[in-house]
């Protein structure tokens, strides 16, 4: 019986942490300003899926806040960028951080940020044809980004350990 009161229990908290992604990657795309800030707050709700759930809610989560986000939205830029990155980052965080070696942590971090740049790069100029000029100083928005990225990664860190040491027992 408590097998399947937890399996409802993650199921209905999967689709609450679902439907506040949708909405906030909803609103990311028709705002003008603060796209990024609004999609970071939405890459918030897969760790939490995963502190309050399990890794393969979480897996769920992420996948329905894509699907669904994809066919409310559309093809916009919001939207790739959480499937390719925002989304994914909490999953792939979770996986890396289970080595428990910071260095390697690190830089499969790095690596992982770098693939998603250049994917979004590529499919942006693809599809987004002369929205991202670049210019001669393109090493020095990669690094950055790079800089950006792992004041990123801290502050989820910092956000994971606040919600694990203040409000998983009370979530779960």
């Amino acid at each position: 019986m408590a097998e399947k009161t937890n399996a409802a229990s993650n199921i209905a908290k999967g689709g609450l942490l679902t439907t506040v992604g949708v909405i906030l990657i909803y609103i990311s795309s028709i705002v003008p300003l603060n796209k990024a800030s609004i999609l970071v707050l939405s890459s918030l709700l897969i760790p939490l899926a995963v502190l309050i759930t399990d890794f393969k809610s979480a897996f769920t989560v992420y996948a329905a806040t894509s699907l669904l986000s994809m066919i409310i939205c559309g093809f916009r830029m919001a939207v790739i960028s959480y499937i390719i990155f925002f989304g994914l980052y909490g999953l792939v965080k979770y996986y890396v951080e289970k080595r428990q070696k910071l260095p390697l942590e690190i830089i499969l971090k790095l690596v992982f940020f770098n693939i998603c740049m250049v994917l979004l790069l590529l499919i942006y100029s693809l599809f987004f044809p002369g929205l991202l000029k670049i210019n001669s100083r393109f090493y020095v928005i990669i690094l950055g980004l790079q800089v950006v990225f792992l004041l990123y990664d801290y502050l989820l860190t910092l956000f994971i350990n606040y919600i694990n040491k203040y409000f998983v027992r009370k979530l779960k």
